[in-house]
């Protein structure tokens, strides 16, 4: 009795033997040249610049929008000293002709003047 044993087909294909319907030759995968690499790698590289450069503009941009601000808050600052000062000067101008001491002082007038 001749012994007969069991060989499956993914053992055969793996061999590299001659069967029906098969090729004897192997194929490698297909990757990416050298060419293609180094372009790919330096479009990620421009993308990444270009988006640390539009994160750079953003900052610009406020800072731009707080000197604005600042210097808006500067001229209303120095505008309300200078309105302190009015305010000052017309209430003491009014108090000064409503008091009394006011009131008792004569009119200034000229006497004559000085002749050589």
């Amino acid at each position: 009795m001749l012994t007969q044993t069991y060989v499956s087909r993914r053992e055969t294909a793996f061999t590299g033997s001659f069967a029906r319907g098969r090729n004897t030759i192997r194929h490698e995968k297909r990757s990416l040249g050298s060419i293609s690499q180094i372009v790919i790698i330096s479009l990620i590289t421009l993308v990444f610049g270009l988006i640390y450069v539009a994160e750079g503009t953003k900052a610009t941009s406020f800072d731009y929008e707080i000197s604005a601000v600042e210097s808006e808050i500067s001229e209303m600052t120095a505008r309300r000293d200078d309105l302190a000062v009015e305010k000052a000067r017309l209430s003491s101008v009014s108090a000064a002709k409503n008091s009394t001491v006011a009131a008792n002082m004569e009119n200034a007038t000229v006497t004559g003047y000085v002749t050589d």
